[in-house]
């Protein structure tokens, strides 16, 4: 190949620099100020740079671009090498990155162009023309085999991966040359050992990556590729690989073709999310990922086909004398054992976690549960989270057996534990699935868990709810919530445990209907919930009027009828009004709530919302909401014909007092019917809200 055109070159923009030399005393000096060029030397065919003086337009500095790995970028404004004809140290430093980066981009060029030059014209060719078969693996051949791997088109390629991996000697050959060239610091045959072998991944062909990723060369392989010719310094992947990575062994593993598979996979992450990341296309990172997925697939075959690899894991995990770190780290292997499990097929995932259920791991993640350890109960919730992925109901049967049903208290109590906001998060989807009633399978197992939930664990809630929104003289605490030790120190509940708490509520009520409607009219759970609007936190405010809202879309009757009787969105008003003209997610959520109501045409609630606090409403008139409330409120006394009314019915007091009467009654007989344990009454109470 010969040298690029004249007219090419003499065409260059010429870029400002200064040409620095360094002197005896190791300081750099300034030799003038210029423009600089790739251009032909005189009365020669070798292309060099050339700096003309920017005042007197006389040639201020010239040098011939030589082959070798000499030049360095530095700053991204100054270039330097050390030039061997004299034995100096030059530098240029240009007044512009985009100057320096057009020289610097040539003078790689013109070095390319030399190396090719250097290669025999009749070997080049007929390599070009038809590839048929590669050169010697020698340390004089690496510029020609850096050409075939770098230049090829593809059917070049398709070939030159037939050759590589026909050759059997190919790596191994090319992996002694680079041991010699590091003994020797060979810098130039390290760089070109550098790029040929990435080059050769990014031939992305599984044939070589299956020769390059065994054993005997994957750590020559990660060692020619800490020699990158465009970063400074030397990288020390295989130091890192060899003294800073430990494999933990939770359990031993005797099978020596699964210890080769999980340390090549380790590698092959490495090499492509360390060693490669800024160099690999999509395509070969796609391709690495596969082989990855399938080590792991493989690995976690293998292991669930040992039975006594099984047997002795659960042995271990449950045997008294296993030390407490000795456990955390079998159960650490056990969460990426059932995480590596989705590289399965379907068929093959689920049997593997039946087997693991089988083998008791509830009964292991209930005692994690119980660990004061926040990451240890993290690690055992992530697993059951795993389990409810591949088939809820397998957790689902475990909790209706009588060993299972402590893990569901367990469940419920994380939480309403301060563990921190994540895991409550999981905590919260844990339940969330358990009780929901849309799955299409497990029909009997899911209506138990539903029962043991209200029987057990729905008071536990409320409780909390209601010890942490004390309220003077209105709403005590008695024996019928149930499970007071446990809300001994609950004074001080976190608000996201509420949160979440009043979340699973509106999620029960969507899932539930018939059980909340029992448990809700029984137990004065609505009145609980509303204490929320006296936190000073606004979201548990607007978690609150959220509840209520998701009570009232279920178009009941009867809770409608509580809500009037028992005056319980007086809350909801009062917060409302207390947050006066603020135009926050509380004044959105409570005029939401008034806008479904009249929209639903729910009459009832309508007259009752403004016969009882129009004179606190009134204030707010000018919102549309407001004015909507009142029309429908005058479209309903229209249509019962008391349209000469007065919107404020004698005085609101006297209601508001009537109200409370009836709520106390309400309560003595609540009190009366259903305190304690009294099963028989509930259940008769149920029998005649489902009809």
């Amino acid at each position: 190949m010969g040298a690029p055109d004249r007219s090419l070159a003499t065409s260059n923009s010429m870029q400002r620099v200064k040409v620095y030399r360094l002197n005896d005393d190791g300081k750099w000096d300034d030799q003038g100020t210029g423009h600089v060029t790739v251009d032909y030397l005189e009365r020669s065919e070798e292309l060099g740079l050339c700096v003309v003086d920017e005042e007197d337009n006389e040639t201020l500095f010239l040098h011939r671009i030589s082959s070798d790995d000499i030049y360095r970028k530095q700053e991204d404004t100054i270039i330097s090498w050390r030039d061997p004809e004299y034995s100096t140290e030059l530098a240029l430093s240009f007044q512009e990155t985009t100057g320096c980066s057009y020289i610097w981009d040539h003078i790689c060029n013109v070095q390319r162009n030399l190396h090719f030059n250097s290669l025999n014209n009749d070997t080049f060719h007929r390599m070009n023309s038809e590839l048929r078969e590669l050169p010697a693996i020698e340390l004089s051949t690496l510029p020609l085999i850096l050409k075939i791997v770098v230049e090829s088109g593809i059917a070049d390629q398709m070939r030159l991966v037939e050759l590589i991996v026909a050759n059997q000697d190919f790596f191994k050959k090319l992996m002694d040359i680079f041991l010699i060239c590091e003994d020797l610091e060979n810098l130039d045959g390290l760089h070109m050992i550098y790029k040929i072998v990435r080059g050769i991944i990014l031939l992305n062909s599984s044939q070589i990556f299956e020769k390059i990723f065994g054993d005997e060369l994957i750590m020559d392989i990660i060692g020619s590729l800490e020699y990158d010719p465009e970063v400074p310094h030397v990288q020390h992947h295989r130091n890192f690989l060899k003294e800073h990575v430990i494999f933990k062994e939770a359990i031993p593993i005797k099978d020596p073709s699964v210890l080769s598979k999980i340390h090549q996979t380790y590698r092959i992450g490495y090499l492509k999310d360390v060693v490669l990341a800024r160099v690999l296309d999509e395509s070969t990172i796609a391709n690495l990922n596969s082989i990855i997925h399938a080590n792991n697939a493989l690995v976690v075959s293998l292991l669930k086909d040992d039975n006594t690899f099984i047997q002795e894991l659960f042995i271990r995990l449950k045997l008294p004398t296993t030390s407490e770190e000795s456990k955390k780290n079998l159960v650490r292997f056990l969460h990426e054992f059932c995480s590596l499990s989705k590289n399965l097929q379907m068929v093959q995932q689920l049997r593997l976690f039946r087997d693991l259920m089988n083998e008791g791991i509830f009964d292991v993640i209930a005692d994690v549960l119980q660990s004061p350890d926040k990451k240890f109960v993290l690690t055992g919730t992530d697993i059951l989270i795993l389990f409810l992925n591949q088939d809820p109901n397998l957790l689902r049967s475990h909790v209706v057996r009588k060993e299972g049903i402590p893990l569901l208290g367990l469940l419920v109590q994380g939480l309403i534990t301060d563990f921190g906001e994540e895991m409550h998060c999981q905590f919260f989807e844990i339940l969330r699935c358990l009780l929901d009633s849309f799955t299409l399978s497990g029909a009997t197992q899911r209506e138990t868990v539903v029962e043991i939930f209200y029987e057990n664990h729905l008071g536990q809630l409320i409780g909390v709810i209601a010890v942490s929104c004390p309220s003077e003289g209105l709403y005590r605490l008695s024996n019928k919530v149930g499970h007071s030790g446990v809300l001994k120190n609950q004074s001080t509940v976190k608000p996201e445990i509420l949160s979440n708490i009043c979340e699973l509520l509106c999620f029960c009520v969507l899932h539930h209907p018939y059980k909340i409607k029992s448990n809700f009219l029984v137990d004065n759970v609505i009145d609980k919930v509303l204490l929320l609007t006296q936190r000073r936190e606004k979201y548990l405010v607007v978690a609150a009027v959220r509840f209520v809202r998701t009570i009232l879309s279920r178009h009941d009757d009867d809770l409608t009828s509580h809500f009037i009787r028992n005056n319980l969105l007086k809350p909801i008003i009062d917060a409302f009004v207390a947050n006066g003209n603020r135009y926050n997610l509380l004044n959105s959520a409570v005029l939401d709530l008034f806008e479904y109501i009249f929209k639903e045409n729910l009459k009832s609630l309508v007259k009752y919302i403004v016969d009882s606090f129009w004179n606190q409403l009134v204030q707010f008139e000018y919102l549309t909401s407001i004015q909507s409330l009142k029309v429908k409120y005058e479209q309903c006394l229209d249509a019962f014909g008391t349209r000469g009314a007065t919107l404020i019915v004698l005085d609101p007091r006297t209601r508001i007092e009537e109200r409370a009467l009836e709520k106390e009654e309400e309560d003595y007989f609540n009190e009366e019917r259903y305190n304690g344990t009294g099963k028989e009454e509930r259940a008769v109470v149920e029998a005649l809200v489902l009809h």
